[in-house]
């Protein structure tokens, strides 16, 4: 169920100039026990692209905000709401998501997988996502329990996902945090990175452009 090529658009975020200034990546993060790794994947992509992060009620459970980079712009619910207070000013995930040339959604939990799937958006994270220019790359990394990357609703939901033309970086299998062994854990850090930046430079060659 993997979406490898997104489709191109007369704005095709691939045609960066990599003079004038770095990938922009927005890094998203969902209630999974797994998102205590999002300081350490916030850290990968800040040493090559220009990085804004996002992360749910649920998903500050696990982030120690004192381990993002120091200039990664972190926003939560919070900032939706406060952002805005008339007609005329700026709304937070409409921002976010023109100021994105490529999402990552890691890690994605079961529940927001279902809010996705189904249309809903009920926080900063799955508004960006129902608001999203779907000719731009959109990359989710499942972290869940085995028993619930299993479940049917999952490849249901996976489904719609791959019809929206969002890119899977599928789970791994290993003693998950819930003492469980079984696939459902987040792909390390560095996967996801490689992926997206193998991505990124494949489509600027294509272009006739470098990464860099």
């Amino acid at each position: 169920m993997v979406h490898s090529e997104a489709m191109a658009v007369e704005r095709d975020p691939m045609q960066i100039n990599p003079q004038s200034r770095k990938p922009r990546i927005l890094l998203a993060a969902s209630g999974s026990v797994a998102a205590i790794k999002f300081g350490n994947l916030c850290h990968c992509f800040a040493e090559w692209a220009e990085v804004k992060a996002v992360a749910t009620k649920a998903a500050l459970h696990f982030i120690e905000k004192e381990a993002l980079p120091k200039d990664v712009t972190f926003y939560t619910d919070e900032e939706e709401w406060s952002s805005w207070s008339k007609i005329g000013d700026s709304v937070l995930h409409i921002e976010l998501r023109r100021w994105a040339d490529i999402m990552v959604i890691a890690p994605l939990s079961a529940n927001t997988l279902g809010k996705i799937a189904g249309g809903l958006c009920d926080n900063l994270l799955t508004c960006i996502v129902r608001a999203w220019d779907y000719s731009k790359p959109l990359f989710v990394a499942p972290a869940m329990n085995t028993f619930m990357w299993n479940n049917p609703f999952t490849e249901k939901h996976l489904m719609t996902l791959d019809e929206l033309g969002i890119t899977l970086i599928p789970p791994v299998t290993k003693r998950l945090a819930c003492g469980d062994y079984g696939n459902g854990a987040m792909a390390e850090p560095s996967l996801i990175f490689s992926t997206v930046r193998l991505f990124l430079e494949s489509r600027m060659q294509q272009s006739g452009s470098t990464v860099p």
